[in-house]
């Protein structure tokens, strides 16, 4: 997948204090995505952007949109992540 496809699924990352907690206990990263995307395309993207492995992606539908939580596969860290794409 390119990049600018990629940047079209995932919107923002989305940052709570639950979704702090989420990155350090369950190596897990929130995000907001395109309302038509699907767990494919989702996991593609984010693997794509981050240069990781994706383990599971759960997506919940909102009001507004969709919010995707990305679980990455063992060896590689949220906390790395999040602190280069600068959200902890």
């Amino acid at each position: 997948m390119d990049q600018i496809h990629a940047m079209e699924i995932i919107k923002y990352p989305y940052v709570t204090e639950k979704t702090s907690v989420l990155i350090t206990k369950n190596n897990t990263l929130t995000f907001i995505i395109k309302r038509n995307a699907n767990k494919k395309e989702i996991t593609d993207a984010v693997e794509s952007l981050y240069n990781i492995k994706v383990a599971k992606v759960n997506i919940l539908v909102l009001k507004k949109g969709k919010k995707a939580y990305v679980q990455l596969a063992k060896g590689y860290s949220a906390s790395e992540v999040a602190s280069k794409i600068g959200i902890v």
